[in-house]
């Protein structure tokens, strides 16, 4: 009976976050270990289903930057990386698009069906989902990543119609040009880009990592709750570097557009996803707009 009494006191702590989050939007980033490691994919796949059918709209973003360069170390090729961004060249574009838009999302579309839900994979191109041209700049300075795409519209149309109609867009790196040329994005960047154009109630981005932590190596210095005026702070100060530069840049950007949560989760704890939005608990940081927007917890 205690067990018993256990389980509906968990359903019973989730109910006040089903009943606020009801029919929200809900963009999760995915990545990390959590798209590699097959017990935690499951995992966070039944929590994107879960979410779907108390409610929520969610809509999932992703890479591959393992399975790419998996393909380009078997094509002879090494992966790139310049301030934390990874390097496109001509030759190694249609391989990186195969394997985003292809084996990887239909991947996930066919998992996550599989768990219950309904899904329909995309890519930048559909629908002129993502427009974009070359990357030439990056925080002010020049760079050079070959055909790494900035953004310069989204359309969110197709979106839309899906997540209206119940369907789970999974969507992939992947931009186009106004000449047809395909690009390769940063999903980090993508998802909160997208986040901001939905007006997303909720982003949440999935990595390795627990959170934002004043040291990088020390997981006992994560920060739980920021503005996104002191995130640029951390950016700024070199506190955050690396790869969680661009994941950093997406939350600020999704914050100031406003949404009203933005979360950096650890992907490496199983069900994360529920942890984050139905308890009263967290398993990361939380960014917002500013002070007034910070919620108690």
């Amino acid at each position: 009976m205690d067990e018993l009494m256990a389980r509906a006191q968990i359903l019973i702590e989730a109910l006040p976050y089903i009943q606020e989050f009801h029919d929200a939007l809900v963009v999760v980033k995915y990545g990390g270990a959590a798209m590699v490691d097959a017990e935690l994919k499951a995992a966070a796949l039944q929590d994107l289903v879960l979410l779907r059918y108390v409610g929520m709209r969610p809509v999932l973003v992703h890479g591959g930057g393992p399975e790419v360069s998996g393909l380009l170390k078997r094509l002879g090729k090494t992966s790139e990386f310049v301030r934390g961004l990874g390097v496109t060249v001509a030759e190694t574009m249609e391989a990186a698009e195969m394997v985003l838009a292809g084996r990887v999302n239909k991947g996930l579309v066919n998992d996550i069906q599989r768990a219950g839900g309904r899904a329909v994979g995309l890519s930048g191109k559909d629908d002129g989902l993502v427009l974009c041209r070359r990357l030439d700049t990056y925080e002010g300075e020049p760079i050079d990543l070959g055909y790494v795409g900035e953004i310069e519209r989204i359309n969110p149309a197709v979106v839309d119609l899906l997540v209206h109609h119940g369907i789970i867009p999974v969507i992939s790196s992947i931009g186009v040009g106004e000449d047809g040329t395909s690009y390769n994005i940063n999903a980090d960047t993508l998802a909160g880009r997208l986040a901001a154009e939905l007006q997303a109630r909720k982003f949440i981005l999935m990595t390795d990592v627990p959170g934002i932590c004043t040291d990088p190596n020390d997981p006992a210095t994560l920060v739980s709750r920021l503005t996104a005026a002191q995130a640029r702070e951390m950016l700024e100060s070199g506190a955050v570097s690396g790869g969680m530069i661009p994941k950093v840049l997406g939350c600020i950007e999704a914050a100031e557009a406003g949404v009203e949560r933005v979360h950096i989760i650890d992907g490496r704890v199983p069900h994360g996803l529920l942890i984050e939005i139905m308890t009263n608990r967290g398993v990361g940081t939380l960014i917002a707009r500013d002070e007034a927007a910070l919620p108690s917890r």
